[in-house]
């Protein structure tokens, strides 16, 4: 924790308490400030000096003057609001996932035999993934967590294609141009199907040589969309979501303005997954500590503006994270609270305490009757948990 004058309080920080104060004011609640307006707002009340939690700060601020350089909202609507309810959902939702991953294999195989592949099953495919988002987005964001090591290079895809149609959601962008984006994120590491398998599955740092051949998927990603009749918006994520604003991605090396809001947004989320998969020689990230790689470990290569709109609209625990609350019970973030991050609703099944199964409980963080709290985000492994048996037996139809 870290205390600081409010004079020195910025947008994105995370407050934890009010440490000095004229006035008699009750800060209700921890959380993020958000704006200026409200940071002027604890001034006005008397607020002297705060606590905040660095590690929890989303983004440095940005001037009020700089225009938001996300695309223009032209639907109308509460991104976060739901029709359906999770349960409801799942099937739905797990028969998309498991159809996207059928679609994969067949244009794998279509790609290694010479031919090219049929991109109407993708946008029927990616027009599904958009209209259960709008459902009921925790259902899809749920199933994007269900990893198995050895099948990275397809859920890599289709769980980027699940985040960019819920990213777009959540910026309010036109339902036709969400569909084109949910199908170049589908198919944005298809190039990859033509690296070597030495390369692509080499669990170690690459070679310089090696780099060279694997920055080459990006152009037979973009090459095989073409020749298959794709244009537009999918092209350019399966070609360009490795450029980076700083000029330092590939293949191009194009730089700032060269680079579409499509794009960037890919590129984050693309990023996002990668660090938080699990694979046969590395273990997955928490999203946490991946937000915190996006935005401090290069600062320069991310839209910071729509790097903060991601995390907002993902969320500190997402949906599907295992987490630990203050009561010692473990279970999975089974709904999101886009007002209180950090009290979500949490499925409950296992005792850290008793090193045990418990009967599963659902427990709403943000309501009155519970004072139980979020502690922190755990693997499976540290309680020797089959997730995906419970997965199996009680989140999936």
């Amino acid at each position: 924790m870290k205390i600081l004058p409010i004079s020195q309080l910025l947008p994105g920080m995370f407050v934890q308490n009010v440490t000095k104060q004229t006035g008699k004011i009750k800060v209700k609640s921890q959380g993020w400030v958000k704006t200026k307006s409200s940071i002027d707002k604890l001034i006005k009340a008397g607020i002297l000096e705060v606590e905040i939690d660095p590690d929890k700060t989303l983004v440095d601020s940005v001037p009020e003057k700089e225009p938001a350089k996300i695309p223009s909202v032209k639907i109308k609507r509460d991104p976060w609001q739901k029709t359906h309810s999770a349960e409801q959902e799942m099937g739905k939702a797990k028969k998309l996932y498991d159809e996207a991953k059928t679609l994969q294999i067949k244009a794998f195989k279509d790609i290694k035999a010479g031919r090219d592949i049929d991109i109407a099953p993708f946008r029927e495919l990616a027009s599904g993934f958009m209209d259960s988002v709008f459902r009921n987005q925790d259902a899809l964001a749920c199933l994007t967590q269900m990893r198995q090591k050895d099948a990275y290079l397809l859920e890599h895809s289709i769980n980027v294609s699940i985040l960019m149609s819920i990213f777009a959601k959540h910026l309010g962008i036109e339902k036709e141009i969400i569909e084109q984006l949910t199908t170049g994120a589908l198919l944005h590491d298809i190039g990859k199907i033509k690296i070597p398998d030495e390369v692509l599955n080499k669990p170690g740092r690459f070679t310089d040589d090696e780099f060279k051949i694997m920055k080459m998927h990006s152009l037979f990603s973009k090459e095989i969309l073409e020749e298959s009749g794709l244009t537009g918006v999918a092209i350019d994520i399966a070609g360009m979501h490795h450029e980076r604003l700083d000029g330092k991605g590939y293949p191009f090396g194009k730089k700032g303005d060269e680079i579409s809001q499509y794009v960037r947004m890919a590129s984050i989320v693309d990023v996002y997954d990668a660090l938080t998969a699990e694979r046969v020689y590395k273990a997955g990230m928490e999203p946490i500590k991946a937000f915190k790689i996006l935005k401090d470990g290069c600062p320069d290569s991310f839209d910071p503006i729509l790097l903060t709109k991601f995390i907002q609209c993902i969320g500190i625990h997402p949906v599907g994270t295992l987490v630990k609350l203050s009561s010692q019970k473990v279970g999975l973030v089974t709904e999101s609270n886009p007002t209180a991050p950090l009290k979500p609703v949490v499925k409950t099944f296992y005792s850290a305490k008793h090193s045990r199964y418990t009967q599963i409980q659902d427990i709403d963080l943000s309501s009155k009757k519970t004072s139980d709290s979020l502690e922190a985000a755990v693997k499976a492994k540290e309680y020797n948990i089959d997730l995906e048996r419970f997965y199996k037996n009680s989140i999936l139809p």
